[in-house]
C-alpha cells in the first residue's frame, strides 16, 4: 500500500442485482486503486457454472482427465483451476499479496459493502444487506435511496467520490 495509508488488507463487496453495474464498478474502482499504487485483487461470485479454460487446450485436457487442481503459468500470468467451490473466506486467504480486495457479489458475507441500485425494486437490498457503507445508484433510484438511508448515496458514475469515501472509511 502507499506509505501514507494505513497497513492491512481492505475488503469491499460490490453487491446488487443483475444489470446494476457491479462489474463496471469493480473495474472503475480497480483502476482508481491501481492509479494510487495499491495491489488489487478481485473476486466474482457467479451464480451459474462457468467455463474458464478453452476446450482443446492442454489445461482443459488436464481438467477433463480429472485433475482436481490445474495450474498454469507464463511470463505474464498464473492461474489455478480447482474442481470444487470455495468460500469467500478461502478465496480471500489466497490473496494475501493484495492491499485491496474488491468482491463482486456474495451479498450475505460480513464485509463492508457498496450497494448498487438501479430501480425502486432494488431498494430492498438496503434492509437485506449488512455492513453497507455506501450506495451507488442509477439516477432513477438515487432520490429514493436518499430518502430511505443515511448512507452516502452517489450516482453510479461518481467513482472518484466513491473511491474517496472508501479511503476515508479505511483510513479510520
Amino acid at each position: 500500500m502507499p506509505s501514507s495509508e494505513p497497513q492491512g488488507q481492505w475488503i469491499v463487496q460490490i453487491v446488487g442485482y443483475k444489470n446494476t453495474g457491479k462489474t463496471t464498478m469493480v473495474c472503475r474502482l480497480t483502476e482508481r486503486f491501481k492509479q494510487a499504487g495499491y495491489k488489487v485483487a478481485t473476486v466474482k461470485r457467479d451464480a451459474h457454472d462457468f467455463q474458464m479454460d478453452t476446450p482443446g487446450t492442454d489445461t482443459w485436457k488436464h481438467q477433463e482427465a480429472g485433475a482436481d487442481f490445474t495450474a498454469i503459468t507464463s511470463s505474464a500470468r498464473t492461474a489455478i483451476l480447482k474442481q470444487h467451490p470455495e468460500t469467500l473466506q478461502q478465496l480471500i486467504g489466497q490473496l494475501a499479496e493484495a492491499d485491496v480486495i474488491l468482491v463482486e457479489g456474495f451479498k450475505t458475507e460480513p464485509y463492508p459493502k457498496i450497494i448498487m441500485l438501479r430501480t425502486e425494486a432494488d431498494l430492498e437490498l438496503l434492509r437485506q444487506c449488512s455492513h453497507a457503507i455506501a450506495v451507488a445508484a442509477w439516477p432513477e433510484a438515487a432520490a429514493l435511496a436518499s430518502e430511505r438511508t443515511d448512507l452516502p448515496v452517489l450516482q453510479i458514475d461518481q467513482t472518484t467520490e466513491l473511491y474517496d469515501t472508501l479511503l476515508e472509511r479505511f483510513s479510520r
